[in-house]
């Protein structure tokens, strides 16, 4: 398997924490020197593993906001 190159540009926010360290961030991350992207997934506290997530465009961002502001919480 290659080797993924990665820049975390940005921290958003976190969004939840597990009783082991790790953290649900919402990132602004450059996969493999390319355009970065937003980015939701788990990290360990030093950054170095991280768990399956989504990459989203700023479009898809911004439609994922748009339907988020129609749920009724």
């Amino acid at each position: 398997m290659a080797d993924i190159k990665f820049e975390i540009k940005e921290t958003v926010g976190v969004l939840s924490e597990s009783a082991k360290g790790w953290k649900k961030e919402l990132n602004l991350i450059s996969w493999n020197d390319k355009e970065p992207k937003y980015d939701i997934r788990e990290w360990s506290p030093d950054h170095t593993k991280m768990g399956k997530g989504v990459t989203l465009s700023k479009e898809d961002l911004k439609k994922l906001w748009d339907v988020l502001s129609r749920l009724k919480l």
